[in-house]
């Protein structure tokens, strides 16, 4: 790719480089991309300039995740065509481009999505791209994906996340219902869009040409990973990884669950904690979290480097220059001194 940023590949349960050392994926989020558009406000919030990327770097991150909308990328009508399509597409090439330079890996991810539901938990009643859905709709989603692994294909650096925080577990009866969702979609049950499932999201990447690395994020909003392994969509280019997304108020956010259903999952395919976080203003569960990762391998990023407050966000900056927030703290000082 002609980057700073290195190829990174599935073996085992590592992440390698082209040198087949082993690496993690140690950074933060860069929220906007996914709701900016489809609020008619712009494509990101705040600086994405070279700048703002290098302040990123300075932390001694290694990725950055970027949060995309699918209704914004696919350029349909009701997203003010300033934010949509082929400028939408530029912008989020143009960030991406950005991390690598600074050497840093790009995580690009389906994070709002259409269709419509208005069942437990529903985050909106509006069938647009305006909220996070419980699954990815068949639809748009796959051809989402199709469009992003054939933009990116050419540049292995690039990474994917299929999709942020899948829960179906809350519109289903049984956790069985939820995972046979989760990876085959289909007509669910409690879901009333027709859903794409993990399987379809990743034949439409590959599908496409694109061998990049792979993220799937678990159930309950990524954060329960106890049928991952049996229910994993199958990858012809063998280049799959977990997610999962953990915060202090999450059910499984103690070192008890976390040897229970992570620890399995770690000890065969590669990690990542896509998102961790928490809503203190401190950082004493990121803390917990990052020792109990760092002792496994496992990759992690923080949520968020956005300007909001530490609690409702979790925002780890108040500046775009990298002045940290309390919260935001614990991650720069953790970074810097692992990396």
């Amino acid at each position: 790719p002609g980057t700073g940023a290195p190829v990174l590949r599935a073996s085992g349960n590592k992440l390698v480089d082209a040198g087949g050392a082993t690496r993690r994926l140690l950074g933060v989020n860069r929220s906007g991309g996914e709701f900016m558009c489809v609020q008619g406000h712009g494509i990101f919030d705040g600086p994405v300039d070279d700048a703002s990327v290098a302040a990123i770097a300075a932390w001694h991150a290694n990725a950055v995740r970027i949060p995309l909308n699918e209704e914004c990328w696919l350029g349909l009508s009701n997203i003010d065509p300033a934010y949509a399509g082929a400028r939408y597409i530029s912008a989020v090439q143009d960030l991406v481009h950005r991390v690598e330079a600074h050497g840093m890996t790009p995580i690009v991810e389906l994070h709002w999505s259409y269709g419509q539901y208005t069942g437990n938990s529903a985050g909106c009643s509006d069938v647009h791209a305006g909220c996070q859905k419980p699954m990815p709709d068949a639809q748009y989603a796959p051809a989402f994906w199709s469009s992003v692994a054939t933009t990116f294909k050419s540049d292995p650096a690039v990474v994917f996340d299929l999709f942020n925080e899948p829960y179906p577990d809350r519109a289903t009866s049984t956790t069985d219902q939820a995972w046979s969702c989760w990876r085959d979609g289909g007509s669910c049950p409690g879901i009333g869009y027709e859903v794409a499932g993990m399987q379809d999201l990743l034949d439409a990447v590959r599908g496409a040409g694109a061998r990049n690395l792979v993220l799937a994020g678990g159930i309950a909003y990524a954060n329960d990973l106890s049928q991952w392994l049996a229910r994993a969509p199958a990858d012809p280019a063998g280049n799959l990884a977990a997610a999962y997304h953990g915060y202090n108020f999450n059910s499984c956010a103690s070192e008890s669950c976390w040897d229970a259903t992570l620890a399995p999952v770690a000890a065969r395919v590669p990690l990542v904690a896509g998102e961790l976080g928490e809503n203190t203003c401190a950082h004493s569960f990121v803390d917990r979290a990052m020792k109990w990762f760092d002792e496994r391998g496992i990759s992690y990023l923080g949520w968020t480097w956005n300007t909001w407050d530490c609690s409702s966000g979790p925002s780890l900056i108040s500046n775009y220059d990298g002045t940290p927030t309390a919260y935001g703290s614990g991650l720069r000082d953790h970074l810097r001194a692992v990396g």
